[in-house]
């Protein structure tokens, strides 16, 4: 009975089918488990401790250290003008032990030192920041064309069944004396060629899976994918007002800005290179052996200054370089911004011809839908051939996939948009960007656009599906 009961329950097992996954669900699983994510916040808490480092060279250093020496010979002054007792100079055996500690009192350069490594550090919050929006884009967009994939898998499962119907249909009407053989050959070509494509087709959205699934850190490709949300983005926004959002929005170009203080904050520390530094260390020591002092341990403290007066140009060098770095960042931010700019314009101009072109596309499957009805109705009263049959078909078929490719362009465009502006999975900049669990909402609205959130299901009506015709009776 058990053995029945395993063999029941690995066939339902078996059966079951393989999980959805939906954009949301796929975006949280790459915020948790995509390892180009991972890698950046690990390169986040390297960078994390910068601070700690500049400021260890302000901070008191403590240093304790001790020593057993075996002489050859031992130094001992007998009693006599000295003292009634005898004075050890050097021990057979001389054991000692030393604490000191030091601490810097002025020492301008640490100061530009420790203000340049926060900055570094906010550098390194941008660019992770930069880098996660990149990385979760990827996502959205391999997902996106997997769907798209799916959908065009299931349209040419559409041409298989009915171009095997027409098939059948065919040879009944060939074995009747009704048609040619030329037709007959004709319909079994399109049906081995909807195969094909249907092989073809398959083999592309498995491919698409599993693209997705390296992004996700999944060792299987097996599973489904909801279709996605269409984006909704305002089309007749204004230019100047995207771009202003996207130079306050987003994290390369604030990265760039911060790098070019950061260089103003590294030449600021070679100047304080010229100035003196001032420190105290106190010591403490004590020896088995008492010395002339009479005393096993002493302790002294030190005021020490510095002040190089000439290190042979190097500081010099260091003023021209710095200065060249800030002119490279300098130039390096104005890039960001310009790059921003363009993205943004170009953005605007793809989803514009993206959204054009699936609206033709939609026009395109109603008309190439109305011809195929009419073939229909034309092949079932006599007056239309297979061959037009055939054709109407084909034309439908290639219309309805010529509208998923424009529907997944006008999306990933519209995604595009998104992330130019930097609306697309991200975090405010002035929030804390080193905690790794806070999500940002996917898309952000951008200006002009409605209360509907961008990536919400369309609102308005979406062209229907096109009904499968049935294959004409002998």
């Amino acid at each position: 009975m058990s053995s029945l009961l395993a063999l029941t329950l690995a066939a339902t097992l078996a059966a079951a089918p393989p999980p959805v996954l939906t954009l949301q669900d796929a975006l949280t699983q790459a915020r948790k488990e995509n390892l180009d994510l991972k890698a950046a916040q690990a390169r986040l808490r390297q960078a994390d401790t910068a601070s700690r480092k500049a400021w260890s060279g302000y901070l008191p250093t403590i240093t304790v250290g001790g020593a057993i020496v075996r002489n050859s010979n031992a130094a001992v002054i007998p009693p006599g003008p000295l003292g009634p007792e005898p004075v050890v100079i050097q021990p057979l055996v001389q054991r000692s032990f030393q604490a000191e500690a030091r601490q810097a009192i002025i020492a301008p350069q640490l100061w530009a030192g420790i203000q340049a490594a926060y900055k570094s550090e906010r550098v390194a919050e941008l660019t992770v920041e930069q880098a996660r929006r990149e990385i979760l884009f990827g996502v959205a967009q391999a997902y996106y064309g997997a769907a798209a994939q799916a959908q065009a898998v299931t349209v040419q499962e559409r041409l298989v069944e009915l171009n095997g119907a027409r098939a059948k249909d065919t040879k009944v009407r060939f074995d009747a004396g009704t048609v040619t053989r030329v037709a007959l050959l004709r319909a079994e070509q399109d049906l081995s060629r909807a195969e094909q494509d249907l092989i073809r087709a398959r083999n592309a959205l498995a491919s698409a899976k599993l693209v997705l699934a390296t992004l996700l850190n999944v060792d299987s490709g097996d599973f489904e994918v909801a279709p996605p949300p269409e984006p909704q983005v305002p089309v007749q926004t204004e230019t100047e007002v995207l771009v202003q959002r996207s130079l306050e929005q987003r994290a390369d170009v604030a990265a760039a800005r911060e790098t070019t203080e950061l260089a103003r904050i590294n030449k600021r520390g070679v100047w304080f290179s010229y100035l003196p530094t001032l420190g105290v260390t106190a010591t403490y020591r004590i020896a088995n052996a008492a010395g002339f002092q009479g005393s096993n341990d002493i302790w002294l403290v030190t005021f020490g200054a510095s002040w190089t007066i000439w290190d042979g140009g190097l500081r010099e060098a260091n003023l021209t370089e710095a200065s060249a770095k800030i002119v490279e960042a300098q130039a390096n931010a104005r890039k960001a911004e310009l790059t921003a700019r363009e993205e943004v314009q170009r953005s605007q101009l793809d989803l514009q011809s993206a959204l054009a072109n699936r609206l033709k596309a939609e026009q395109t499957v109603e008309l190439a839908r109305e011809s195929q009805r009419l073939t229909d109705v034309s092949f079932k009263a006599g007056v239309a051939t297979y061959l037009e049959v055939a054709d109407a078909n084909t034309a439908l078929t290639s219309a309805e996939i010529g509208l998923v490719a424009e529907r997944l362009q006008a999306s990933v465009a519209a995604l595009r948009l998104l992330r130019s502006v930097g609306a697309f999975e991200a975090r405010p900049l002035g929030s804390d960007l080193k905690e790794e669990d806070v999500a940002a909402p996917v898309a952000q609205p951008l200006p002009g656009a409605t209360e509907q959130h961008p990536l919400q299901p369309a609102t308005q009506e979406q062209p229907a599906q096109p009904e499968q015709q049935p294959a004409p009776q002998p």
